[in-house]
């Protein structure tokens, strides 16, 4: 049955994705972006925009949508502890707007893009939804207090929410991809010294307790993620707050990633090992049981050289685009 969904942050990165994909489902889709960090460019043909601050949604929100799914946030974890009230001022006070223009609207259905960052250093892994949440950064604790926030809505308004908690998100699907400016990914970057726009790529630190000395996170495929917010949808049920983790539940070293990329560009990767980056845990891995059994989900694109061949053709695309 088609809907129609407003995604707030529609021009970043996940929020295009997961637009298409509610397009190619059938769903009439709203964007709403300010553009800061955006781009015009990736909101979906087929998609309606507007070009504005989610503090103005309640002007024109209103009952014939069927839910919000909502990505616009601030998320660079140095510039959060640098500027941490820029980002109580936007993934805070930008959202308590927002679900007060859903409250006002009868809108009562929220997939929430939140993160692994809730957690900060892990006790244990596979990290799952039950594990302490104590995050480093005003990032994460920003996330942290919208669960909250939305815990509350849920019980005492009725709202039906699901929060997505992704691990680190990479790939392309079609010609949505990662444009961050500036970018602080670990395969885009690296993608870049394939592409020759850096000259190396920064390894911080190789004496971590891991097999081969270098950090170990969980990868995930864009696409995957995004199917999983459509199943959050359908899984809302009123007065509820699901929380769940999104992860391959598989880990890959940094240098791991590094040779999965000279192996799908061809390209020699120099390296650079940097002092280590501080709270930076050794293995971030998450444990996606409660997606599987509460939504249905499992991730259909877990090779890592794959989420990396994706990436790479988007980022040739733009390149070539750029010329």
């Amino acid at each position: 049955m088609s809907g129609k969904y407003l995604v707030t942050g529609g021009a970043g990165y996940v929020g295009s994705v997961v637009a298409q994909h509610l397009l190619e489902a059938g769903h009439e889709v709203v964007v709403l972006d300010n553009l800061s960090t955006g781009v015009r460019e990736a909101v979906p043909a087929g998609a309606s925009f507007i070009e504005g601050d989610i503090r103005s949604a309640a002007t024109w929100l209103d009952a014939s949508f069927d839910g919000v799914l909502h990505f616009a946030a601030f998320s660079q974890v140095g510039e959060s502890v640098v500027k941490p009230e820029k980002y109580w001022d936007n993934n805070v006070g930008g959202t308590m707007a927002l679900l007060g223009a859903m409250r006002e609207a009868g809108v009562r259905r929220l997939v929430f893009s939140s993160t692994a960052a809730t957690y900060g250093e892990p006790e244990q892994v596979p990290i799952v939804e039950t594990a302490p949440t104590r995050p480093t950064n005003p990032y994460g604790a920003s996330k942290l207090a919208v669960d909250h926030m939305i815990t509350g809505e849920a019980a005492a308004h009725g709202l039906g929410a699901v929060s997505l908690r992704y691990f680190n998100v990479a790939g392309a699907y079609g010609d949505c991809g990662e444009r961050h400016d500036p970018e602080s990914h670990l395969i885009p970057l690296v993608l870049q010294v394939a592409q020759g726009r850096r000259d190396a790529i920064s390894v911080y630190g190789d004496d971590y307790p891991t097999p081969d000395g270098t950090c170990v996170r969980d990868y995930i495929h864009v696409a995957d993620l995004a199917e999983a917010h459509l199943l959050a949808l359908t899984a809302a049920t009123g007065g509820e707050h699901l929380i769940c983790n999104l992860g391959n539940g598989n880990g890959f070293s940094v240098r791991e990633v590094v040779e999965t990329v000279r192996r799908v560009t061809g390209h020699p990767i120099p390296e650079v090992v940097a002092p280590r980056r501080g709270g930076d845990p050794a293995v971030l891995v998450a444990s996606a049981a409660a997606a599987h059994e509460q939504l249905g989900w499992k991730p259909s694109r877990p090779d890592l050289a794959g989420i990396v061949a994706d990436a790479w053709e988007f980022a040739q695309r733009q390149q070539r685009n750029k010329q």
